[in-house]
């Protein structure tokens, strides 16, 4: 950019010097009658032209490359901090708008670098430089002149006040319009399943009719204020040609002078009328950077210590230490307290919106306790350093994402160095080899995006395969097995005594086949902890257990 702006100051200053030898060639060659002047006038020019090309072309290639070059930096920067931020940050902010801010307010951004930094600059060169070169020529109609820049400059004043919050409307309008698509487009089975196709089309009508009026809305502004700008830079050609002209008939100015003057016009007038459009582009760009760094700028409220502990590899032992938790003044998780030794499966049950998930992003520090604390190998997990915790957990989420990948890509997204071989003995305890070996291509499959074309059984199998593959100090089966039938959920659970004498499991379920065979049971309701024992221990006790036993296993009770 540095070496961009050299260029265009040496491009100002030699069309600078093109007026002042027009001014030569009439009064000294064609008035003057010194001839001989001509030929090396003439070459100068010519000259000149070939400079101011080759600094033009040569300047537009810097900036541009510059401004590829700062999108670069910028997206790879911004991409970063989104991957920092935590769970809270994502409840707050719509996909689609922080996609906005990645598309179009770079682009704003890159057209700045690109293109408007350099065309002001030179344009303040010009008229800087003209405004001096014609007060050098003749004060009188300098003056006559200046008098025209208050009104110029109270006009961008005025638009600059208002154009702001109008663009800022523009922005805000095209990151709900874009993450309104992006929703619809990714929950297009929904909107097909309730044949709601004209429902949404009329919804997106009027985003898409938001983002119109928002565009026109602001450039009302420009259509105010534009044709100004216009008047005022045709009013200077009136006063040269006016007073000019007088002055050369009366012989104040030699005509020389007029020609010069007039050729420094255009350095005046471009500015002038250019002026509200370069308003309008930098008003874009201070809006999109304001968007673009108030992401940046969010600090995630989970954050890995200065002085973090070092483990990169876990035991296993757990501990709740009356830990509470709460959110937007809801208590989600009261008065937690309980231990969990090395090799020990937990399982957990409770009504919906019991705290059964909060319990597990609590100890994967996706979220911070509010009250007590939480120990892992009796590490406070706040010490810890974030990503050594987070590496020692194996996680198949309710919410089963598989990536735009193959099968085998997706299986090893948390292992990718690891062997075929490994790949597939975890797709075998996952019970997912077998269909996998069905499909046309195998592990090879490509899966589509968020796993469109598989069966929800299939989705968690390969998500419970992906987990298993790391072979973590702690697994968490967060209600994995609820699209699967009887049958292969018991094969899963075999597998899974086969690897629990190394790992801590903790398993999120809402049947009871899932989670009767674990060393400890957990009961949640409202956020508590109400009851907990082996399966056999909550049986004799006749509580929530015991009815969700009964309403399970009808036949074994009677």
């Amino acid at each position: 950019m540095a070496a961009g702006m050299a260029l265009v100051t040496i491009l100002a200053a030699a069309a600078l010097t093109g007026p002042y030898i027009s001014r030569l060639i009439v009064d000294n060659v064609i008035q003057g009658g010194q001839h001989e002047l001509l030929a090396p006038l003439i070459g100068l020019l010519v000259g000149l032209v070939v400079v101011k090309g080759v600094c033009r072309v040569t300047s537009q290639v810097l900036f541009e490359t510059s401004s590829q070059g700062v999108l670069f930096m910028m997206r790879d920067k911004v991409y970063r901090k989104l991957l920092q931020e935590d769970f809270a940050f994502y409840n707050k902010n719509r996909t689609g708008d922080l996609m906005s801010r990645q598309t179009g307010d770079m682009d704003a951004i890159r057209h700045f670098v690109a293109y408007v930094i350099y065309t002001v600059y030179e344009n303040v060169l010009y008229f800087v430089l003209s405004i001096v070169m014609i007060f050098q020529t003749n004060v009188p109609l300098a003056l006559c002149m200046v008098l025209v820049l208050p009104l110029s400059a109270l006009t961008v004043y005025k638009q600059q006040r208002r154009v702001k919050p109008a663009f800022k409307k523009c922005r805000d309008a095209f990151s709900g319009l874009n993450a309104f698509v992006q929703e619809n487009i990714s929950g297009n089975r929904v909107v097909k399943a309730f044949a709601k196709e004209d429902f949404e089309m009329e919804k997106f009508a009027a985003e898409n009719d938001k983002y119109r009026e928002a565009e026109l809305g602001a450039s009302e502004i420009w259509k105010k204020y534009v044709p100004i700008f216009e008047f005022l830079s045709h009013l200077l050609t009136i006063i040269l040609m006016l007073i000019g002209g007088v002055m050369v008939i009366k012989g104040q100015m030699t005509m020389g002078g007029l020609v010069a003057v007039n050729g420094y016009l255009w350095m005046l007038t471009t500015p002038l009328r250019m002026a509200g459009w370069w308003v309008n582009d930098i008003q874009r760009f201070t809006t999109s950077v304001e968007k673009i760094y108030d992401t940046y700028s969010a600090e995630p409220d989970v954050k890995c210590p200065k002085q973090a502990v070092k483990r990169k590899h876990l035991e296993g032992n757990i501990a709740f230490r009356n830990v509470s938790y709460s959110a937007e003044d809801e208590d989600i998780l009261q008065q937690i307290d309980f231990e969990v030794g090395k090799g020990q499966t937990v399982g957990i049950i409770g009504t919906t919106g019991s705290g059964k998930s909060t319990l597990i992003n609590l100890l994967c520090r996706f979220y911070d306790v509010t009250e007590g604390e939480v120990l892992v190998d009796g590490i406070n997990v706040k010490d810890m350093d974030l990503y050594d915790l987070r590496d020692n957990i194996g996680i198949a989420m309710q919410d089963v994402f598989l990536f735009s990948d193959t099968i085998e890509g997706n299986i090893a997204y948390g292992k990718p160095d690891c062997s075929f071989e490994q790949v597939k003995k975890a797709a075998k305890m996952a019970d997912a080899n077998l269909f996998i070996q069905e499909m046309p291509e195998g592990y090879d499959t490509m899966v589509g995006e968020r796993g469109v074309g598989l069966s929800g059984g299939q989705k968690q199998r390969i998500s419970l395969a992906r987990a298993l593959l790391k072979e973590p100090a702690i697994l968490v089966l967060d209600d994995t097995t609820s699209a699967v039938d009887m049958e292969t959920e018991s094969y899963i659970q075999k597998q899974l005594e086969n690897i629990n004498h190394s790992c801590t499991i903790f398993i999120i379920a809402y049947r009871i086949s899932s989670i009767m065979d674990a060393d400890q049971i957990f009961v949640l309701d409202q956020g508590k902890i109400i009851e907990r024992g082996t399966h056999s221990e909550l049986l004799s006790q006749g509580g929530y257990y015991a009815t969700v036993y009964k309403h399970q296993f009808p036949m074994k009770e009677a």
